[in-house]
Formats: C-alpha cells, sequence, structure tokens
C-alpha cells in the first residue's frame, strides 16, 4: 500500500466526551470529523471497534466481527423515537465501563421493545447473517448461563445440532435483542463513516491477531483452533520479555491451527477481513510479527517467559487474502521483538511499517526509529501509541541520556510535545499519526494502556471543550507547512 502524505489523530470513539458514561458514536463523534476537517487532517485512526467486558478492552472481544453496542448513539435512538428523551448529565471525566454496560443495555432494550424490523434491517441481516447468528446466540447463552462457553452444558458447548435449535426457540427474545443491537451499531458507524468520508477523512481501524477464548468466534469455530477435547486452550498467545514488561505479557488468546486453515484456504480469514474492510478504509495488523512467528506459552503458566517461538503462516495467508479480496490497505504494526524473517516478509508483502518517536532517542543516531534512517516514505510515524505513556509522560520518565540526545536531535534547549510532533510531521514517513493526548499536551494522567496491567486503563476521554478553533488552526498550519493538508 503505497502512502500519500498525510497526517491524522488516533482517538477512541469511548474516549470522545459527552454526558453518558462512556464517549459514543453520535453528535461527538461527527463534531470531531469536523474538527479533523477543520485541522487539515485526513486520516482518523481508531482502537478496534468490537464488543468489550467490562475491563473496556477492545483487544478483548467477544467477537472478532460485531460491533461494540456502547457506541450506539443515545441520542439518535431518541430522535428515532426507539426511547425516552436521556436527562444530559455532567459529562465524565474518564469512562465508566460498568456503568456504561448496565446504562446502554437498558436504554437498548427499551428501543428493543418500541422497534418493528423494517426493509433496513432484513438487508442488514442477509449480509451479517454468516456471523450475527452464532454471536446474538453466544451472547444469549452466556448472559443465561454466566460463565465461558467451554463450561457450558456440554451438549452446547460442543454444539450439538438439537441443543442449539431448542436454544434458539428458547432464546428467541435475546437473540432478537443481540441483533437489533449490532443493527443500531452498524447503522451508526455508517453515518459517522460517511461523514468522514465526505470530510476527505480516512479510518484506519484496528486488526488484533488473536481472539478471545471466550468468543463467538471460538464456540463456533473451535476446529480451527489449538483446543483440548473440553475446550480449553492446550497453548496461549503472548510475547516474551521486552520493553513494555520484565516478564513478558501473557494474553491467553488460544492459539490457531494454521495448518487447518491452510487447508480451508483461510476462509474465516478472507471473511474476518472483508468484514473489518467494510468498516475502514485500511487496517492496523496488531502484533504483525506473529504472521511470521509468533510465542506460544504452555497452558497454565502464570507469566509468559517459559514460551516458545513458533513459525506462523507467512505469505501464505496474505496470498490467500488478495486472490480473494485484491489489494490488501495494511499497516504492519511490526513493533517489539523484531527479527530478520518478519523484516523479510513486511517487505515481501509491501507493507508500510510504523515508527514510534519515543523509541528513537536510546542507542544513538543509528536507532532506526531516528527519522534520518527512514530511508523511503513507507513509514507511518507515532509520537506513541495506545500502549505507550503520553509524550509528555514518556518525557519526564526517560532517561537522562536520552533526553540530552533528543535535545541535540531537535537543536533545543527546552524540548515540549508539540516539537516531537513537528518532527513527526517534518519527517519522510507517508502518515504522520499523532494519539489525541500528545495534540493536547496531556501526561500520564491521560494515558489510555499500560501492558500487563488490568486496572485503570482504556478510561481517559477528552474534555468536552478541548476542540478549539485554535488548536484546529495550528494543526493546519503545520500540515500545511510540511505538505500534509
Amino acid at each position: 500500500m503505497r502512502l500519500e502524505r498525510s497526517a491524522g489523530i488516533l482517538l477512541h470513539p469511548t474516549s470522545l466526551p459527552g454526558p453518558h458514561p462512556s464517549g459514543e458514536l453520535g453528535e461527538e463523534a461527527l463534531r470531531f470529523v469536523r474538527f479533523l476537517e477543520e485541522a487539515g487532517q485526513r486520516l482518523w485512526q481508531v482502537l478496534p471497534l468490537n464488543p468489550t467486558d467490562s475491563g473496556g478492552s477492545p483487544y478483548s472481544s467477544y467477537s472478532a466481527f460485531a460491533g461494540n453496542p456502547l457506541l450506539v448513539s443515545t441520542e439518535w435512538l431518541s430522535e428515532d423515537g426507539l426511547i425516552e428523551r436521556v436527562p444530559r448529565e455532567v459529562p465524565a471525566p474518564r469512562a465508566n465501563y460498568r456503568r456504561a454496560l448496565a446504562v446502554k443495555e437498558r436504554l437498548l432494550r427499551e428501543a428493543y421493545s418500541r422497534w418493528e424490523p423494517d426493509g433496513g434491517f432484513e438487508c442488514f441481516y442477509a449480509r451479517h447473517r454468516f456471523w450475527l447468528e452464532d454471536y446474538a446466540l453466544f451472547m444469549a447463552l452466556r448472559e443465561r448461563l454466566k460463565r465461558p462457553w467451554n463450561e457450558w452444558p456440554r451438549e452446547l458447548a460442543l454444539r450439538e445440532p438439537g441443543a442449539l435449535r431448542s436454544a434458539r426457540r428458547e432464546l428467541a427474545r435475546e437473540v432478537g435483542f443481540h441483533r437489533f443491537a449490532q443493527y443500531r451499531f452498524f447503522g451508526d458507524w455508517s453515518r459517522v463513516r460517511r461523514a468522514a468520508e465526505e470530510a476527505g477523512v480516512r479510518v484506519i481501524g484496528d486488526l488484533p491477531i488473536f481472539v478471545s477464548h471466550d468468543s463467538a468466534d471460538v464456540w463456533a469455530n473451535g476446529e480451527l483452533f489449538l483446543l483440548d477435547r473440553n475446550g480449553a486452550p492446550t497453548a496461549v498467545a503472548g510475547v516474551p520479555p521486552d520493553y513494555f514488561s520484565e516478564t513478558g505479557q501473557l494474553w491467553g488468546n488460544p492459539l490457531y491451527d494454521w495448518e487447518r486453515m491452510r487447508r480451508e484456504g483461510y476462509r474465516w480469514w478472507v471473511e474476518r477481513v472483508q468484514a473489518a474492510l467494510a468498516l475502514c478504509d485500511a487496517l492496523r495488523l496488531d502484533h504483525f510479527r506473529g504472521f511470521a512467528a509468533f510465542w506460544a506459552v504452555p497452558a497454565g503458566e502464570h507469566t509468559a517467559a517459559g514460551g516458545r517461538w513458533v513459525e506462523g503462516p507467512g505469505e501464505d495467508l496474505f496470498e490467500a487474502l488478495r486472490r480473494e479480496l485484491g489489494e490488501l490497505p495494511f499497516i504492519a504494526e511490526d513493533l517489539g521483538e523484531i527479527t530478520p524473517d518478519v523484516v523479510r516478509l513486511r517487505e515481501r508483502l509491501g507493507l508500510p511499517g510504523m515508527k514510534v518517536l519515543q523509541f528513537a532517542f536510546g542507542g544513538g543516531p543509528e536507532n532506526p526509529f531516528l527519522p534520518h534512517n527512514w530511508h523511503e516514505a513507507d513509514w507511518v510515524t507515532y509520537t506513541g501509541t495506545h500502549d505507550n505513556d503520553t509524550t509528555a509522560g514518556w518525557w519526564l520518565s526517560a532517561a537522562d541520556g536520552e533526553r540530552a540526545f533528543a535535545r541535540r536531535y531537535l537543536g533545543r534547549e527546552y524540548v515540549g510535545v508539540w516539537d516531537f510532533i513537528r518532527l513527526a510531521y517534518a519527517s519522510a514517513a507517508g502518515w504522520a499519526v499523532i494519539p489525541m493526548q500528545d495534540v493536547l499536551d496531556l501526561g500520564t494522567e491521560a494515558r489510555m494502556n499500560t501492558p500487563g496491567t488490568v486496572e485503570g486503563n482504556w478510561s481517559w476521554r477528552m474534555e468536552p471543550e478541548a476542540l478549539t478553533p485554535e488548536l484546529a488552526r495550528s494543526l493546519r498550519e503545520l500540515a500545511a507547512t510540511y505538505g500534509r493538508a
């Protein structure tokens, strides 16, 4: 994928402001699109848009195909006459996912009780039925049984046809509710996407390489994963000790049976990528290195340190995707422990990689994250990612040597966050994408995620008055100066 010189912002919709427990698709999302247009920004990057649990992690989802019902617009439900008008609350400074789940479920159930399926729903159902039926039944069963699918009665866990037919009859209304919630999400997201397209803004989505064990994906396609006879993973995914964690990261996702997938023409992956590309213009492939080789940790380990590298599907998967879907607008998230095989795979596939400026100032002038070492435009550069501290927070905690080298590199005694934004914009990278927290010059309190931790993540929200005309003008001038407007 060739990158036309552009600039953009990384902001997940749950971080949008508003009078609800978490950000939503609605007027605030449309306002953000208008801000991007005014600021000369041509890219909006989001995190995965799939359903989350009460922890709010978009990388831990009940489905790789479904949308997050928390993002359904409360205002648009009211405008359509499906709920009573909801009193506006004081904007919450941080997302509260437990409360958001309870509130949104109550509102969606009220809306479902008044809703009548129409032609729009019939078209939606026909297009998404291949995953929607399994997802809706999975969610209905999970709500009734209140435990992971491999602990359900054996006939349901193993998807015996008679048991599934009985469950669909008994839970018909609950299944219908989850279909409705998905219909509203996809409708709201389409409305926001159209606004972005009209504003000349491309949306960059995010595709995690792995899926959650307790998901409709694994329950409905168990033969495609490395599971034991009881449905438990025989090994799980993670990463070895690295910059983010001394003991590695034990993600716990089940591993794919890549040989079985290859024999089936990678059909599940084709359907997954096709569905993801229907929601956005390009995709960041999270943990790209796992397609070359992935870190497999035996089930039952307490850290990722005892894992080993196992060869991934490599080019074979991407050739199958290209045969089915044509050229692939992918960005390779090639961070972490990158070995020569990962570099070769990315280069053979012709995919742009990522350059993060927070990684650039340790190790001297040969550091590959320094802009003078980028010899082509096929990179996407960031000041930081959702897994990094904000740039202001990083700067305060950086080693003295890093800060001294950054001052020399930038030619400034006093260094601020916008100096790094300027460096990203001035670089040869085709795309420069800046987290909204850095655009707003926020500190560690605004960090989105700390890898290896559970509490306090994913909850940052933008202040209601943050998107000022002055901020838009500053970004637009910077984009124009460096040929990105």
